[in-house]
């Protein structure tokens, strides 16, 4: 993948990367091409598994089930919301359950969601 001019910062969590390398573990030179760009992308990858980041993805998972939205995609969310993340400028999703939750976005990002509305 190139990134040539790319000036942003990449950050994901360890529930998507967990995500991604089963994804790609039919590939015999997956997992390692996939460490190998997470490594030297410089990507930031968050654990968003303490108690009360659990409970806010679970609650998410609920909110959003008729979608779905397992783990991963609800660490994203909470990524999302941060405090310190003011901006996405490109989001990309491979979910395949169901089809309004598939494909790219590229653009200034929505407002966050916050309590299940917009700000």
């Amino acid at each position: 993948m190139r990134m040539d001019g790319f000036t942003g910062r990449l950050a994901t969590t360890s529930a998507v990367v967990t995500e991604a390398m089963y994804f790609v573990s039919p590939t015999s030179a997956g997992p390692e091409t996939l460490a190998e760009f997470v490594d030297a992308s410089g990507m930031e990858v968050y654990d968003l598994c303490q108690p009360p980041e659990l409970r806010a993805a679970a609650a998410l998972m609920r909110r959003y089930a008729d979608t779905p939205m397992d783990f991963a995609d609800a660490t994203l969310v909470l990524l999302a919301e941060a405090p310190s993340v003011n901006e996405i400028r490109w989001c990309c999703t491979t979910r395949r359950r169901h089809p309004r939750s598939r494909g790219c976005w590229d653009g200034p990002a929505p407002p966050p969601m916050r309590q299940g509305r917009r700000a």
